[in-house]
């Protein structure tokens, strides 16, 4: 005999929900505050009428809520629920067939008098049965509706228009349908990850703590870094990110420009992690102790900047753990520990963990403490070295560990890999990401490239993060050591994404050097040596970084990733795009010379339409790096840049308004 299901009265398909990410195997991400809006797509067998329901709460212990979903034609199911608070939520969509509901719906288009009898004494069991499933007052006066019922369709006198009306009565109709039978009903379940608006919105600045001294040849500290803070905070910068700040290994230590042999006063990579002094859960003596950390996030969180750590799980060959776990580590023929390799890149001052030790229980167990030990003294945000180099089922598990317990973290991804293991990290719980766009540089690229994250699947679970430079990368362009270029790229990363970083006191000063040539790393990078910048300098970028900055805080439409929208305009060498807010109406449309050295001008078209434009009436567009303001009118107006003066708009598009006063004036 043929093996039948364990159930087979299940009549509802929930044929889609969306969005989704791969059908629900990884979890959505929204911004607390926000509406999160579900379709689903449901259906059934024959004519009956089907009813769908989103139910959702916050974690495994939080009020369950639900609403009903509202048919928007074709069998789409609509409705959408509020997460208020940071953390996971899950949520459900549930159909079925209503038989009370399909009974009512055939009830209403009966006209003859003797099947409104029968269809009253099947509504009155139906009701009678919802009674049973009723709470003691509910079911009171459901009871007493079926027996009315009963008693009605016995009546000869009945007429057919007093049966349906108390058949149908609005007030116990919506009472029985708070006890629907749901025993048939088909379910599908997902997840969400609510995360905190600094997730979507976020300006960072990196700097190396080592190199903040304020005398050059000496080494940095805490302290200094805290008489810093007010200049980063006046330039609108809200995330400060540190690379590792714990003690660095001796053995095998690098010199300058990554020399294998290191001279003895030469300082080593922040990511050689660990000597004698400490490992991962200790700060580099040179900067200072606990105390002056602790300071510092103080001062930093008082001028609303957040202080960021490195999370480099990696090893100097004279790190605490690998004499006391050697389990950890993965050996080579001849005994010794296997190092770092990319070939033809070797870091022979760096161990990778092995994440196939048979100790790998207490290998992830152990780096969670180390995540732990940082939240428990203020840090709530981590930039994470190379996570594709690491276990993926490790960062699902720990992501996920750490945001149970503590919602508002923030993962930032630093994974400049192959395009689907960049997007598989997102999923399995990385906050933000790093991007190709440092390498993205033509109009075509950079057209192609943030149409597929803003309008592809990626959208709903990848946050772009987009940096022009880090300590790593030196781009060609850059190489060239122009200020239009610099001011082109920061313009470009502040804009077309809501997060966005700089290597600070190198993109400030514009650094163009590079260690050779066709090679990205800079020249003497303070990766493995001390820097002391002349952060005054009146060539420093400092005042157009501060602009560009405050135009991201004072416009919602830059303060995200949604309401891209790219612009034709007639020249190559330029690019244009809208970003803008529903919620507010807020829009900007950024123009951007990508030649660094001549004029560039063309005819750029808006959609009139969309932004409530009336063509026959003039509008103001405000640049907020210039503070000059322009009058167009109609789809069609002319843009030139000067890439010598500035090679940027930044518009802010302002209507024209009659005041009650009868002047005009543009909001």
């Amino acid at each position: 005999m043929t093996e039948l299901p364990d159930e087979g009265r299940y009549r509802a398909v929930i044929d889609a929900v969306l969005p989704n990410v791969d059908a629900g195997a990884y979890p959505l991400k929204r911004i607390a505050g926000e509406h999160f809006a579900i379709e689903a797509h449901c259906y059934a067998d024959g004519h009956d009428r089907l009813r769908v329901v989103l139910c959702w709460q916050a974690g495994e212990r939080g009020e369950l809520f639900e609403v009903e979903m509202t048919p928007a034609g074709n069998d789409a199911w609509r409705a959408q629920f509020l997460p208020r608070v940071p953390g996971l939520y899950d949520y459900s969509v549930i159909a079925w067939v209503d038989s009370f509901e399909s009974w009512r719906h055939d009830l209403e288009r009966r006209e003859d008098l003797q099947d409104i009898r029968i269809a009253v004494a099947v509504g009155a069991a139906l009701i009678e049965s919802a009674a049973g499933r009723a709470p003691r007052g509910d079911a009171e006066i459901l009871g007493a509706w079926s027996k009315a019922l009963r008693g009605a369709a016995a009546d000869p006198q009945g007429d057919s228009g007093t049966l349906k009306t108390l058949a149908l009565d609005t007030a116990r109709t919506d009472l029985a349908r708070r006890y629907a039978d749901r025993r048939f009903a088909s379910r599908r379940r997902y997840s969400l990850v609510v995360d905190r608006k600094r997730a979507e919105f976020s300006t960072w600045y990196e700097l190396f703590p080592r190199s903040s001294a304020a005398q050059a040849g000496q080494h940095g500290t805490f302290r200094d870094v805290e008489e810093q803070l007010p200049r980063l905070a006046r330039m609108g910068f809200d995330v400060l990110y540190f690379p590792p700040i714990h003690p660095i290994g001796r053995i095998n230590r690098k010199g300058s420009n990554n020399a294998l042999a290191a001279a003895a006063t030469d300082v080593g990579s922040p990511w050689a992690i660990g000597a004698a002094e400490g490992g991962h859960k200790a700060i580099l003596p040179a900067l200072g102790g606990f105390e002056e950390f602790r300071s510092l996030l103080a001062r930093a969180a008082q001028l609303g900047i957040e202080i960021a750590l490195d999370l480099a799980f990696q090893c100097a060959p004279d790190h605490p753990y690998v004499s006391a776990h050697p389990e950890w580590f993965r050996r080579r023929p001849d005994g010794s520990v296997q190092y770092a390799e990319n070939p033809p890149k070797k870091y022979q001052d760096i161990y990778p963990f092995d994440f196939e030790t048979d100790a790998w229980a207490e290998l992830w167990q152990e780096l969670k403490s180390v995540v732990d030990f940082w939240i428990e003294r203020g840090v709530k945000i981590f930039r994470v070295d190379n996570p594709h180099t690491k276990a993926l089922g490790f960062w699902q598990w720990l992501i996920g560990a750490v945001k149970r317990e503590h919602a508002d973290v923030i993962f930032l991804a630093e994974a400049f890999t192959r395009p689907k293991l960049m997007l598989g990290l997102a999923k399995l719980g990385f906050t933000q990401s790093y991007t190709y766009f440092t390498w993205r540089n033509s109009k075509q690229e950079l057209t192609n490239y943030f149409s597929e994250l803003n309008t592809g699947p990626s959208r709903e679970y990848y946050r772009p993060n987009l940096w022009p430079n880090t300590p790593d990368i030196l781009p060609e362009p850059l190489q060239s050591g122009l200020r239009s270029v610099f001011a082109a790229r920061l313009v470009l990363a502040a804009t077309l994404s809501g997060n966005y970083g700089i290597y600070g006191p190198t993109y400030e000063l514009m650094e163009s050097s590079a260690r050779e040539a066709g090679s990205e790393e800079y020249l003497d990078s303070e990766k493995y040596q001390l820097r002391h910048w002349q952060l005054h300098r009146p060539d420093s970028l400092r005042s157009l970084i501060a602009r560009v900055n405050r135009a991201r805080r004072e416009n919602p439409a830059l303060q995200s990733n949604q309401g891209l929208q790219f612009c034709p305009i007639d020249n190559d060498q330029l690019i244009a795009y809208l970003k803008r807010d529903a919620a507010t109406g807020n829009v900007v449309l950024i123009v951007v010379n990508l030649d660094p050295l001549h004029v560039q001008s063309g005819w750029l078209e808006l959609d009139l339409a969309s932004l409530q434009l009336d063509p026959r009436t003039d509008f103001q567009v405000h640049d907020l790096l210039s503070d000059q303001r322009y009058l167009w009118r109609g789809p069609r107006n002319y843009v030139s840049l000067d890439p010598g003066r500035m090679p940027a708009h930044v518009l802010r598009l302002r209507h024209r308004v009659r005041s009650e006063h009868d002047f005009d004036y543009f909001l």
